[in-house]
């Protein structure tokens, strides 16, 4: 049992750190897809995250979700029940911090609880799509400095890029 739960706890870790820092941060500097997608203050959120199969929503979860599945692979002759279970408790998190567009309130000790687990929260995910350089990390709180500080590098990188 142990196992399972490291390797589901792995899986998540590994793939929120390689999703955070090979997708998402970069996707904020130099893409277009993510950010159209899904910080458009044209959208009407609860149909676009819930209703919508536009495929440029489709392909931008399917390459934010790659390092997951990247990373279940290595993990998957450790526990394919942790890899399993790690895939659907990430699926499960990114439909729970898409949830407050439909009225969600997280309550109390549950905010308490993910704030000592440093998980994200719906209303930490939401604060990021109202500010897109905030809130860093889709499952795990704990990837905001440091992805903040890889974002200012990466545009300093861009600007380098387009002097040079």
């Amino acid at each position: 049992m142990l196992e399972v739960i490291v390797v589901a706890w792995l899986l998540l870790f590994l793939g929120d750190f390689l999703s955070t820092f090979f997708y998402h941060v970069p996707q904020h500097v130099f893409g277009s897809l993510h950010l159209t997608t899904h910080h458009s203050w044209k959208k009407d959120f609860r149909h676009y995250a819930i209703l919508t199969f536009n495929y440029q929503v489709l392909l931008d979860g399917i390459l934010g979700a790659l390092p997951y599945l990247l990373v279940a692979l290595l993990l998957w002759s450790l526990s394919p029940i942790g890899v399993i279970s790690g895939l659907l408790l990430g699926q499960f998190h990114v439909w729970w911090r898409h949830i407050n567009a439909l009225g969600w309130q997280t309550p109390k000790f549950i905010t308490w609880c993910c704030q000592m687990l440093f998980i994200t929260t719906p209303e930490q995910h939401w604060l990021h799509h109202q500010k897109t350089n905030l809130g860093f990390g889709d499952i795990f709180t704990f990837f905001d400095q440091p992805a903040k500080i890889w974002m200012r590098w990466l545009r300093l990188f861009r600007l380098y890029k387009k002097v040079g």
